[in-house]
């Protein structure tokens, strides 16, 4: 059970189609077929379900899968921080930014860090929180930038910024016409709600109404800013979102939740458990100290 017969596994078990896997290793099928027989006998189960068309993974072919992504992650990570030790630092970091002020706060750790390593490149990927959580754990980045709260039994995480919470509504709505760019909470438990989509923010809204003895009215949840400009901007509802997703727009008046002030955290996560690259440590290091500053 060598690193390329695992490789060859999980390419299998990603796949599940024998043909198309070994399409994808550039090799023939048969060769393939028969690295698979071996790996069962050897380790003395069975992996797959054998059906006409496709591949279905059993218990072992599922546990083994987890272990040799590991062990391939693992394997490629010593590989490259060896490597690095001996090169110039090169390579890429990818990153997933949520919407917001995300984008911002991380371009000042960007900036300074290719200040410092400029044979270094960024991938950044954008998207709400639980789809970043979830390219986190299907290997499409190793980084994010999301919105709290998260699961810290899955992800390591640290607190990198906050933003005021605002209230989005049409002119037309009598609020609208209130002296003050600020808003009480309690002025918005009976108007309809529009609100981020992820269920952990929705969570924490209905907690904020509760402190109040009231719940929030909420007719619609989303995370497309445009979306959400469009339906505040038509009367549809007032929107409950970070104050930079706002997107100009002569239909919408802007308010800042107060009574307490409502803010929401950003949190800068990876997963617990998944082996680094060295740029990525040295990237997480050099946040860490830039928010220190």
């Amino acid at each position: 059970m060598d690193i390329r017969t695992l490789s060859y596994f999980v390419m299998v078990a990603e796949e599940l189609n024998i043909t198309k896997a070994a399409q994808k290793l550039r090799m023939s099928q048969p060769p393939l077929s028969n690295k698979m027989k071996e790996l069962e006998e050897e380790l003395n189960t069975i992996l797959f379900i054998r059906g006409k068309r496709s591949l279905e993974l059993t218990e072992s072919g599922k546990l083994l899968y987890r272990y040799a992504k590991e062990i391939l992650l693992l394997a490629n990570k010593a590989k490259n921080d060896v490597k690095a030790m001996n090169d110039k630092l090169t390579g890429t970091i990818y990153i997933g930014l949520v919407e917001g002020s995300a984008p911002n706060i991380a371009a000042k750790w960007i900036e300074t860090f290719l200040a410092k390593n400029k044979n270094i490149h960024f991938n950044i990927i954008d998207g709400n929180s639980d789809e970043l959580i979830q390219k986190l754990r299907s290997g499409l980045i190793t980084l994010a930038v999301i919105t709290a709260p998260c699961d810290n039994t899955l992800l390591n995480s640290f607190t990198v910024g906050s933003e005021k919470m605002t209230a989005f509504m049409s002119r037309n709505n009598p609020l609208a016409s209130l002296p003050g760019d600020t808003i009480d909470l309690a002025l918005l438990k009976d108007q309809p709600l529009i609100v981020p989509s992820r269920e952990s923010v929705n969570t924490m809204i209905n907690k904020w109404f509760k402190e109040i003895d009231a719940r929030p009215n909420i007719i619609c949840k989303m995370d497309n800013y445009l979306d959400v400009a469009a339906l505040s901007g038509n009367n549809v509802g007032v929107s409950l979102f970070p104050k930079t997703s706002y997107i100009s727009n002569n239909d919408i008046v802007v308010k800042e939740v107060v009574n307490p002030e409502r803010y929401i955290e950003y949190l800068f996560v990876w997963l617990k458990g998944k082996p680094l690259s060295l740029i990525d440590e040295l990237f997480i290091n050099h946040i860490k100290s830039y928010q220190k500053k």
